[in-house]
């Protein structure tokens, strides 16, 4: 998600508005296809509970920083 008003990356957790800095990088097999790569932004105070909601699930691909999502990403 991008800020409106910034145009910087804002975290996807709930009521947060903050600048993310991390890609928690998810996928959820019986929904999506092998190469559908999911991600939600995170800032440094949600990057573990985004991360630990969906590594439970078994839906968890890798956490890494912003500057490394590519267009397959999304």
């Amino acid at each position: 998600m991008t800020g409106a008003a910034t145009g910087q990356l804002v975290c996807s957790a709930k009521a947060c508005r903050r600048v993310a800095a991390h890609a928690v990088v998810w996928r959820n097999p019986r929904l999506h296809a092998p190469d559908r790569r999911k991600v939600w932004l995170a800032c440094e105070d949600h990057r573990e509970h985004l991360r630990d909601f969906v590594q439970v699930r078994g839906f968890l691909l890798e956490v890494v920083g912003v500057e490394e999502l590519t267009e397959a990403d999304g």
